[in-house]
C-alpha cells in the first residue's frame, strides 16, 4: 500500500507559534511512517509559508527557547494553486515550481488567530482538500471565546457569568484608566462576583489573562482590560469560578459519527502550595515544568466525572465540533459543570493534556494520530 502523503502545517502569525511548533515537532517524531508521508510545512510569523527550513522534529522547550519558523538558507517559499486542490502545493526556486505531488490530506497544527479560527480551513475548503479537526464554523466560533459562550448558552449549557466589552474606544493606558469607572460600573451592572478574570475574547495559551482581585477597584479593572486589548479589541469579563477546571478530550475522526470522550484530566498546580493565588498562565503551561502536573482520570467522584463527560460531547455537538476538540470546565464544589472553553486544537505535543487523556482512556498517542489522519481521508 503506497504511503499517503499528508502536510503538517506549523507555526503561524499567532501568539501561539511557538507552541504550535512543539506540537508539530511532537507529531512529526509520533507519526506512523509507514502508512505517511509528512511533509512539513512552516509558517513564518510574518505568514509565509516555506518548505525545507529547519527541522522542526528537534525542537523542544527543554532549554527554556521558544522555537521559531524562519526563512533560512535552502528552504523554499511554498505556492498554492487553488484550483489544482490536492495537487496545488509547490515550492519555489527561483521562477520554478516543483510540485508536492498528490497531497492526500492536511495536518493544522496551528494553534490561535491565523490556524484556529477557521482562516486555514476555509482556504483548504475552498481547494477541497481534506483536514484534520473542526470546520470553519466551530474553528471560528470556539477561537472566540464570546461567542462559544452564545452557543453553549442556546443549547442549555452553563457558562460563566460576565460580560464583553469593546475595547476599540480606547486607543493608549491613559484613555482605558480614564474610563475605568464605567467599566466597573458595566461589572456592577451585571453583578459579577470577584475574583474577576479579564481575557481577550480570540487569543488562547492564557496570553493577555490577568486575574482582578480587589473589588471596586477601577484602576486595577481598567488596567487589566487594557492588558488583554492588547492582543483582541473584544475583551471579556468574567466572574471567577469556585471550582476545578476540568479537561476532556472529545474525539470524532469521521464525519458524522459520534463523538468519544475521554476520561477528564485535570492540571494540579504544584506552584499552589506556596501561593494560592497562582493560575495556569503561559509560563506555568510551558515553560515551568515544576509548576504543575497532569493527573487522568481527574481525582473526583465516578458519577461527577461521567456527568464532565457528557457535558463535554453535548458542547461539542452543540459548535458543530469535528475531528477533535478538548472542551475545558469547571466543576464546583456542589458537583455542578460548566463549560469554560473548546479548544480545537489543542496543545498536542506528547505531554500535553489532549493526548495524555487519550492515552489514560485507552489510545496511545501514535494511535490518536493514525485515527485523525484515516478519518478524513477520501
Amino acid at each position: 500500500m503506497s504511503k499517503k502523503r499528508i502536510v503538517v502545517l506549523y507555526g503561524g502569525k499567532a501568539d501561539e507559534h511557538p507552541i504550535s511548533c512543539i506540537s508539530a515537532a511532537s507529531v512529526l517524531n509520533a507519526i506512523d511512517t509507514e502508512r505517511f508521508e509528512p511533509i512539513p510545512v512552516g509558517i513564518t510569523k510574518d505568514g509565509s509559508w516555506i518548505v525545507d527550513g529547519e527541522d522542526p522534529r528537534g525542537w523542544n522547550l527543554s532549554n527554556g527557547t521558544l522555537p521559531e519558523v524562519k526563512a533560512v538558507e535552502g528552504s523554499r517559499e511554498v505556492v498554492l494553486d487553488i484550483a489544482l486542490g490536492q495537487d496545488g502545493f509547490f515550492a519555489k526556486t527561483g521562477d520554478s515550481l516543483e510540485s508536492f505531488g498528490h497531497v492526500d490530506a492536511v495536518f493544522p497544527v496551528l494553534h490561535g488567530p491565523f490556524g484556529e479560527d477557521g482562516t486555514v480551513q476555509g482556504l483548504l475548503e475552498m481547494m477541497n482538500v481534506p483536514y484534520v479537526g473542526c470546520g470553519v464554523l466551530a474553528s471560528a466560533a470556539c477561537m472566540d471565546k464570546h461567542y462559544t459562550k452564545v452557543l453553549l448558552a442556546a443549547a442549555g449549557i452553563p457558562v460563566a457569568p460576565g460580560i464583553t466589552l469593546d475595547a476599540r474606544s480606547y486607543d493608549k493606558a491613559s484613555e482605558f484608566a480614564a474610563n475605568g469607572a464605567d467599566i466597573l460600573a458595566q461589572v456592577q451592572a451585571a453583578g459579577l462576583q470577584y475574583p474577576l478574570f479579564v481575557k481577550p475574547s480570540r487569543a488562547g495559551s492564557s496570553f493577555g489573562v490577568t486575574k482582578v482581585e480587589h473589588e471596586d477597584d477601577a484602576a486595577e479593572l481598567a488596567a487589566a482590560v487594557f492588558e488583554a486589548s492588547k492582543h483582541d479589541w473584544r475583551v471579556l469579563v468574567e466572574q471567577g469560578i469556585d471550582g476545578r477546571e476540568i479537561e476532556c478530550a472529545v474525539l470524532a475522526p469521521k464525519a458524522g459519527e459520534q463523538p468519544r470522550v475521554s476520561w477528564p484530566g485535570e492540571i494540579v498546580l504544584d506552584s499552589r502550595a506556596t501561593d494560592e493565588d497562582s493560575f495556569y498562565d503561559f509560563d506555568s503551561k510551558y515553560m515551568d515544568s515544576s509548576a504543575s502536573h497532569v493527573e487522568v482520570p481527574a481525582n473526583l467522584p465516578k458519577e461527577t466525572l461521567e456527568r464532565v463527560r457528557q457535558t463535554a460531547a453535548k458542547a461539542f455537538v452543540a459548535v458543530d465540533g469535528m475531528g477533535l476538540s478538548r472542551v475545558d470546565s469547571f466543576v464546583t464544589p456542589d458537583g455542578g459543570v460548566m463549560v469554560n472553553e473548546i479548544n480545537t486544537m489543542p496543545g498536542f505535543t506528547s505531554i500535553s493534556m489532549y493526548p495524555k487523556a487519550w492515552e489514560a482512556t485507552g489510545v496511545g498517542y501514535s494511535a490518536l494520530i493514525t485515527e485523525l489522519i484515516e478519518g478524513i481521508l477520501r
